[in-house]
């Protein structure tokens, strides 16, 4: 009986043994593609996926031809939200050896040109982003500003003229006086428009909705003095249109040159 069960286990080793000699012994795996996917890369425009690499590699994090094992997912997100322009970034990686980025940028709404000499964007949720090479048509604000007033008002301002069809593509710049009236300088049209001090507010969500509505009100009676004041007495008649006041405006006639 001992011989037959000594057989047995004898007979399952070899097999055992046989089988795991001629096994192949399984590669370990290494990333062979990394998919890099940034929103809004060709409308925004302040990350290209070069920078992205060149950002990783500089930081020894670039997964491809490393193991699996030793790329990490966090470390990468970490770096990458450490730029300025990032506003989201995921990484995951799947079981073919291919690792996944997705990024989201900042989006900018103004870009700020202060007589102080700083220049730097506002994005959409009013914080300061730096100066870069970036070159998208966006309002630039100009004049008397310092970071508080920009991020409290022109960029409310900034907001409500781009929700605005019309004036998204008539409004080149906004520019402020030292007793922060606001100034605009259309882009059709050889003159400045002037639409006082905006109103203030120590809350937020109040101040957006006073500066929108004030807007709104002074930029649909200019509409109306373009399309029933302008159209006639021509685009180049005035050099100053002031909306300041309620119910009147007051324009300065272009001085002839001799």
């Amino acid at each position: 009986m001992l011989t037959i069960v000594a057989d047995i286990v004898l007979a399952v080793y070899l097999v055992l043994a046989f089988t795991t000699f001629n096994k192949p012994k399984e590669a370990v795996p290494y990333c062979s593609i990394v998919n890099i996917i940034i929103e809004d890369e060709d409308t925004n425009g302040f990350i290209k996926t070069k920078e992205i690499k060149d950002r990783l590699k500089s930081c020894h994090l670039y997964p491809i031809e490393k193991p699996m094992a030793f790329v990490d997912s966090r470390k990468i997100e970490e770096t990458l939200k450490m730029s300025p322009f990032v506003k989201t970034a995921e990484c995951y990686k799947t079981v073919d050896g291919h690792v996944n980025i997705s990024i989201t940028q900042r989006m900018p709404i103004v870009r700020i040109k202060a007589n102080n000499g700083e220049d730097y964007y506002l994005d959409d949720h009013d914080c300061v982003m730096p100066n870069s090479q970036y070159t998208s048509d966006l309002i630039i604000a100009t004049g008397n500003i310092n970071k508080w007033f920009a991020s409290n008002y022109i960029s409310p301002l900034s907001k409500s003229i781009m929700k605005d069809e019309l004036w998204k593509n008539q409004i080149e710049q906004v520019n402020v006086l030292s007793d922060r009236s606001i100034e605009l300088v259309p882009r059709v049209g050889n003159h400045v428009i002037c639409i006082g001090r905006m109103p203030e507010s120590k809350k937020k969500e109040d101040r957006e909705a006073l500066i929108d509505t004030y807007f709104k009100k002074k930029m649909n009676r200019l509409e109306k003095f373009y399309k029933y004041g302008l159209s006639e007495a021509g685009w180049n008649k005035y050099a100053y249109i002031n909306l300041e006041f309620d119910n009147q405006i007051i324009c300065k006639k272009r001085k002839k040159i001799n």
